[in-house]
């Protein structure tokens, strides 16, 4: 873990995101694809909503004003980039791997915790045994059917003991709102860092910047150290 932030350093959660939801209200609005240029502020409209209405303590957020569907005769998990043998994945082929079963608490950059999470999916080790990473590959990017949402972690993140790529949660399938059919868990950071309804996976050379901290977040969200929180 890093060490807590500075008392100078701005704090980014629930006021980032209310100043958000502020500016972006008439997003609601909206329906169907938006740019990069509009999907904050459409953003800011889905948390309003997710804050409204929340559901079994989940609020839910999107950055477009919409979700992915999930085919599963057509869906395909993409993993490249830097690996000796990319390919693709069937939800079939996903469920064929080694599970992984875990309980844990999900943080919200906003304030709000659901406790006592059961995730069902795939350790990454297991899938990246599959592709074969270069060893010039330090991190990995995640890229999300909700355009243009993306973010990434390194190696190391990645190989903390409760990351996982995730298809059941409480014992179910992912359901829609709650990124199927396969989303990333991490739980010591943010749950922005969580991308959800993953297309492709993409193993870099250096961390890229992702949909959130382009806005201002922290790349690594620690839980209770970033973002301008501390538990010191």
């Amino acid at each position: 873990m890093p060490d807590a932030l500075p008392p100078s350093e701005h704090r980014y959660g629930r006021r980032g995101f209310l100043l958000l939801v502020a500016g972006g209200a008439s997003s609601l609005l909206w329906a169907g694809p938006v740019s990069s240029f509009l999907s904050p502020l459409t953003s800011a409209g889905s948390q309003l909503v997710g804050n409204l209405f929340p559901v079994g303590g989940w609020r839910i957020y999107t950055i477009s004003g919409s979700m992915p569907i999930f085919d599963r005769k057509e869906w395909k998990l993409e993993v490249g980039g830097l690996v000796a043998r990319p390919r693709s994945f069937t939800y079939d082929e996903l469920l064929e791997l080694p599970r992984a079963h875990q309980v844990s608490d999900f943080h919200c950059v906003t304030g709000w915790t659901v406790h006592g999470v059961r995730w069902s999916g795939v350790r990454f080790s297991h899938l990246l045994d599959q592709v074969e990473p270069l060893p010039e590959a330090k991190a990995i990017r995640f890229v999300s059917l909700e355009e243009p949402y993306d973010d990434s972690l390194t190696l190391d993140q990645l190989r903390l003991h409760d990351v996982m790529l995730a298809l059941e949660m409480d014992g179910q399938p992912l359901s829609r709102p709650h990124g199927s059919p396969a989303r990333v868990v991490i739980p010591e950071m943010y749950g922005y860092k969580g991308v959800k309804w993953l297309t492709r996976i993409e193993l870099v050379a250096h961390q890229p910047t992702g949909y959130w901290e382009a806005l201002g977040y922290d790349q690594n969200a620690w839980v209770g150290h970033s973002n301008g929180y501390s538990s010191a």
